[in-house]
């Protein structure tokens, strides 16, 4: 397997130091070796993800430094990755499989670079998926490109190995290795309750305001940025005229037309060709029409599972027209 350039890992380390707190984080070190249980992986608030197998997060860079600091009891494996990378799925779920049965002897950290672009600036990534194990607040360790499963094994088993006695939190994990926490049934979020009974109803304006207001106290909320842009989805495609294909054919340069037809597209399930035409369409334009073209594109996007092979192709070739 490639070993990481012990430069980049010292580097790695010098921008680190910038975005937390390493001098607190010392200081409370000999106190957390004194605490050996398994660490969970913190929320925005400091609490275990709902639903979630505990040391399995997806970092945000509201909740960078919190996860961070669990590498005081055992190892952080950070991915750095986005969504538009086939690679970055892969070596995502292979890392997911390894921790689901870790038992917390390390923590699994996803980090979305298009969601959280600052944490990628901090470790100074150059492509992705790249990968940053971190132990006592410090990057020790750093792979870029994708790995196949027994090599993410053997980095893992030697990282482990190397900081079994510095850090407290691995032997008591280990102890747990491979079972898999049954996460207890959340009971329904009434906000969301009332947003769906809305949407189900044709009242959509009613449905924007519900996910909107979940927005407006929780940024991050994944959910609710679905169930925003599938209601402000269905509630153009009501109004769609599916002559606008044609018209929008005859006419590249008429953004509205442009943006109408690649919903009629997506209505018809030609989503490749929604895609291909607003992607083209970027190509063409600038300033604010290519933002505008750009936006109504990622909310598209949104439509569909992240690990879409239509959406991950479509990423790519905005990626290509943007840059």
């Amino acid at each position: 397997m490639t070993r990481p350039d012990p430069r980049k890992t010292a580097a790695l380390s010098a921008a680190l130091s910038g975005a937390v707190d390493l001098g607190a984080l010392k200081a409370r070190a000999d106190a957390a070796r004194q605490q050996p249980a398994a660490p969970s992986a913190a929320s925005a608030n400091g609490a275990p993800a709902a639903g979630q197998v505990p040391w399995i997060v997806d970092v945000t860079e509201a909740m960078f430094q919190a996860v961070v600091e669990q590498s005081l009891q055992v190892p952080v494996v950070v991915h750095l990755g986005a969504a538009y990378s086939p690679e970055s799925q892969q070596l995502g779920a292979t890392l997911e499989k390894l921790a689901q049965v870790s038992g917390g002897s390390w923590i699994f950290a996803r980090v979305d670079l298009e969601q959280s672009p600052r944490i990628g600036q901090a470790f100074g990534v150059q492509s992705v998926p790249t990968v940053v194990a971190i132990a006592a607040g410090q990057p020790i360790d750093a792979f870029a490109g994708p790995l196949g499963e027994p090599e993410v094994q053997q980095w893992i088993a030697r990282l482990l190995d190397a900081l079994r006695d510095r850090l407290p939190g691995i032997r008591a994990g280990e102890a747990n290795a491979g079972e898999v926490p049954v996460a207890e049934e959340a009971p329904e979020d009434p906000r969301f309750v009332a947003a769906e009974e809305a949407f189900e109803q044709g009242d959509y304006a009613g449905a924007q305001a519900a996910y909107e207001q979940i927005l407006a106290s929780e940024p991050g909320n994944e959910l609710a940025k679905e169930g925003l842009a599938q209601v402000k989805f269905a509630a153009r495609a009501e109004a769609v005229d599916p002559d606008v294909i044609a018209r929008a054919d005859a006419a590249p340069d008429d953004i509205d037309a442009q943006l109408a037809a690649a919903d009629a597209e997506i209505v018809q399930q030609r989503v490749e060709e929604a895609f291909k035409r607003l992607v083209d369409t970027v190509r063409r334009v600038y300033g604010d029409d290519r933002d505008r073209v750009r936006e109504h594109l990622v909310g598209l996007f949104e439509l569909f599972a992240a690990d879409d092979p239509r959406v991950a192709v479509a990423r790519r070739n905005l990626a290509s027209a943007l840059y």
